[in-house]
């Protein structure tokens, strides 16, 4: 009972932000579409953007704040505009995984976006690349899916559900012993009570055919798209 009566919650919060008011807007904004979506972590990142003069805020819409609408995600602001004469939607997502899908998930849904581009702070280990650089990677993973497997079990030792298809040993395992500091007692690496971490793939729901039919995935192919923009983009730079 206490289930349904939070599912009951979520729908009626769903319905309020159908509202008539925010479909409209949203109809105008997306009338100059489509967009690039641009999703930015923190303020930090965002501030340098609106200040470049790359930059300039639609004469029409320059964000639009859902939380006025009551909208299921308060706090959530989409700017309008564009960068160099290609169309922008702007939105600050917040830090984490969860609100980076979050963002991406509503700018997908309720705007004419061609594409959604990830805009922040990176690093690398490649002394030959510099600030300003285009890289973009063949494949991209998400490696904080993991299976932690319980202390006394080895690489050879089945993961917990392994024989059911949830998880599985195909990508590779870190081991914490390996990085303890050694000591002057024993020059090899201690052994260390968090064992072992089993790296896990996505799992990719289908958008069509059987209902819960899904996909694994742990290496993510980049659109080729990409790839001929940065060739295009590269030869365009004096």
């Amino acid at each position: 009972m206490v289930y349904l009566v939070a599912i009951s919650c979520i729908f009626e919060a769903s319905e309020a932000i159908l509202s008539k008011a925010i479909f409209k807007m949203i109809k105008k904004v997306n009338k100059s579409g489509p967009y690039i979506g641009l999703l930015v972590p923190s303020i930090a990142e965002l501030q340098p953007l609106f200040q470049s003069p790359c930059f300039k805020h639609s004469d029409s819409f320059t964000h639009l704040d859902f939380a006025d609408f009551g909208f299921i995600f308060e706090g959530r602001r989409f700017h309008i505009g564009s960068i160099e004469e290609k169309k922008v939607i702007i939105a600050h997502t917040g830090k984490g995984m969860m609100n980076a899908a979050i963002a991406a998930q509503m700018l997908s849904n309720l705007f004419d976006v061609k594409s959604i581009l990830h805009y922040g702070l990176a690093a690398n280990a490649n002394e030959n690349l510099n600030i300003g650089d285009i890289v973009i990677p063949q494949f991209w993973a998400h490696t904080g899916l993991w299976n932690w497997q319980k202390y006394g079990d080895g690489p050879d030792d089945e993961l917990p559900l392994e024989e059911y298809g949830d998880f599985t040993r195909d990508y590779g395992h870190l081991n914490f012993a390996d990085y303890t500091n050694k000591t002057d007692v024993d020059e090899y690496s201690a052994d260390n009570f968090l064992n072992s971490i089993w790296y896990q793939p996505e799992e990719i729901f289908h958008a069509d055919g059987d209902p819960e039919s899904k996909d694994t995935t742990f290496w993510v192919p980049i659109a080729n798209a990409f790839f001929q923009f940065a060739k295009n983009l590269e030869a365009s730079i004096p």
